[in-house]
Formats: C-alpha cells, structure tokens, sequence
C-alpha cells in the first residue's frame, strides 16, 4: 500500500543504444545562446565570461517520433535542435578535464519553445519558464553511449521542417565546449546519473504549425523526429 495520498508520476526514460534498460531522465538543464549565430538571429549578443541555464521539468521529456499537441497559450511555437548530455557519474565541482568522466552518452534532442512568451518575459526581466517550460517541449532520441561517439565537435547537426533544411551546423560551433558546460554547471549542483544537459541550438530556429514533421540529425547518433498535432 502507498504512503501516496496519490499515484506519483511515472519516471520518463530514454532508450539507449545497446542495452535493454533505459535512462531515467531525472533534472534537464539548458545551455541559452551556445551559438553566435543563434544568439545574433535573436538580436542578442554573446556572453563570453560564463555559460548561462534554464530548466524544463522531468515532465517535459517526451521520446523521439512522437506526436504532441500544439501547445495552449501561444502564437509562436518554435523548434530548436540540440545535442543532448546524459550524466553518468557524479560531478561536483570537477574541472573541465575530469568532467569527461561524467558523461555517460549523447543524444539528439529538441527544445521546443514559446517563443512569443520567451520574448515577452525575456523583455520584462522576467523568467523564461512559460516560453520554455512546456508539456512535452523536450524532445529526446535514444542515447548513444559517449564512448562509441569519440571526440565531440567534427560532427554536424542538423533539422528539417517538411523536408526543408533549416538548421545546418557543427558541433564545433558551440560557443561552450560539453566538458566546459559540466565544469561550470558542476560549480553550482550536485551533478548526478539521470540530468540532462542541452547544449543549445544553431542559427536557423523557426516556427511550427499543426501537422508540422521535424526531423533532426547529429553524425554518429539516433535521428530524433516530432510531429505537431492539433491544439488541445
């Protein structure tokens, strides 16, 4: 019987490559502006003294070829293509060398966003979390494991909309390097199996409409795909 005064929500999981068991995804950290070009579309400027975070809830993660609803409360639902981080080991306060160590695999993932509401708050100074974190906004493909993947940076990432290619980068364009991101992300959590750290993403994000398909792509990892249903 439950100590529960109701059923607690089921753990969302990710499928890895080769093994039968899955990743619990526990917390999901995002990397804002880790593309020069992504931040100039957006009328931003880089800020290179420190990466900078958002958050979406474990709830918002959602597998790869899924179909989920175009989302209430908005005019402007954008994509966003990225490269997934999954933690493997504890990090607290580890330099950038030793926070390889940490990196269980890579997956292709998308932040799919209320960019209206993103701006909006953005402007008032406020936070971000109605444009970021939506039901069903972090989309993520099956994870492959860091050590068949190698070296991050020479891979390309890319996204189509119906087809059409409108994100098209390298890994190597990341302003913050993955070890980076956990060394510096480390200095403020007790980074831990089950977090998820997206990267951010290339120049190139637009918006969707019902019965939109995306289809995205890292070299070496699982394609991610999403298609866009009728609003709720």
């Amino acid at each position: 019987m439950s100590d529960h005064l109701f059923d607690a929500p089921k753990i969302p999981a990710i499928p890895v490559v080769g093994e039968d068991k899955s990743y619990p995804v526990g917390r999901i950290f995002c990397v804002g502006r880790n593309y020069a070009a992504h931040a100039a579309e957006m009328g931003n400027e880089v800020d290179r003294t420190a990466p900078f975070y958002f958050t979406k809830s474990p709830s918002a993660a959602e597998q790869s070829g899924a179909t989920t609803p175009y989302p209430p409360g908005t005019q402007n639902y954008h994509y966003e293509m990225e490269l997934v981080v999954a933690i493997g080991a504890p990090a607290f306060n580890v330099t950038a060398e030793m926070a390889w160590d940490a990196v269980y695999a890579y997956g292709c993932g998308l932040d799919m966003t209320r960019r209206d509401l993103q701006i909006a708050e953005r402007e008032k100074k406020r936070p971000w979390d109605l444009g970021k974190d939506v039901e069903q906004s972090a989309i993520l493909a099956p994870l492959t494991k860091a050590i068949d993947i190698g070296t991050i940076g020479a891979q390309k990432i890319q996204l189509e909309l119906n087809g059409e290619l409108k994100q098209n980068a390298m890994l190597s364009d990341m302003i913050w390097k993955v070890n980076e991101i956990i060394s510096h992300l480390s200095g403020f959590y007790h980074l831990r199996p089950g977090d998820l750290i997206m990267t951010g993403t290339p120049a190139g994000v637009g918006p969707v409409v019902e019965g939109d398909r995306i289809d995205g792509t890292i070299t070496g990892l699982s394609p991610i795909s999403l298609t866009i249903g009728i609003a709720e």
